[in-house]
């Protein structure tokens, strides 16, 4: 019996007709046949992914006692289990290509995958994630909701969210405390957004970081903004803007160009 281990963030989920649901919910969008599971844990979704012949799936544990439980639980993982950090992966081991990723996420790095994702927008055509339900609720949230931040924005540029269902406590070994959500995010049409998408990366991230200021305030200082900012968003708050409205304030700063060339 593998111990969960709070340092993991490990929640290992017991309900296998959920985990079969889960492994059931990829949908091969992008046109990816390659599929990450992240943190397998005692195998309850690897058991589900392993038989499947439409994928080619590798695993990624970092607990040394879980990768051991999964060699022997399932002689066939073989050399489809790493033995490591996720955040730490070099997705070049898993070759080129579309790819998906799945698992149920540790609580305490989820957040952080999600960026890992975006940094591999590229790749990553379509994500089945178990998510604590507040961190869920942030990638799907709407403009002017209190749980609209960044995580909301950046994700929602690249990718369309859905909430697939509702996990209860029960269904883990141990309970968190807290329930839990399952999210599906596929890759939109966007390849690349109408801006410079470091600078836009960098924009809403100063934005929410005072999201109790206007944006006049809480953009003061940002590189090329300035006096550039359009009248409409003076006064509006980090959380009433959609994507398209992060675009727009992009899009109104002076490139480094600009700014030389008027000599500021």
């Amino acid at each position: 019996m593998v111990r969960a281990k709070k340092r993991f963030g490990q929640h290992f989920l017991n309900a296998d007709a959920i985990a079969e649901r889960i492994a059931g919910s990829l949908t091969h969008h992008g046109g990816y046949q390659h599929v990450l599971e992240i943190g397998p844990g005692t195998g309850a979704l690897t058991r589900h992914l392993l038989p499947r012949a439409d994928i080619d799936l590798t695993c990624i544990e970092l607990d040394d006692e879980a990768a051991q439980h999964l060699h022997i639980a399932f002689p066939e993982i073989k050399d489809r289990l790493i033995t490591g950090d996720v955040l730490r992966l070099d997705l070049t081991r898993l070759g080129g290509g579309p790819l998906a990723i799945i698992g149920n996420f540790p609580y305490n790095i989820s957040t952080q995958i999600v960026f890992q994702v975006l940094a591999h927008r590229d790749r990553v055509m379509e994500v089945i994630g178990m998510f604590q339900k507040e961190v869920a609720d942030r990638l799907r949230a709407a403009p002017g909701s209190r749980t609209y931040g960044i995580t909301s924005v950046l994700t929602q540029a690249y990718y369309d969210v859905e909430q697939l269902m509702i996990v209860e406590p029960g269904s883990f070994t141990p309970p968190p405390k807290v329930r839990s959500a399952v999210v599906r995010l596929q890759r939109n049409d966007t390849v690349r957004l109408n801006c410079d998408e470091t600078r836009f990366f960098a924009l809403v991230k100063q934005a929410f970081n005072q999201r109790r200021k206007t944006l006049h305030n809480a953009l003061k200082g940002f590189p090329g903004l300035g006096d550039r900012m359009p009248d409409r968003f003076q006064k509006q708050r980090a959380e009433q803007l959609s994507v398209a409205d992060f675009i727009e304030l992009v899009n109104a700063c002076a490139t480094a160009t600009d700014i030389r060339a008027t000599g500021s």
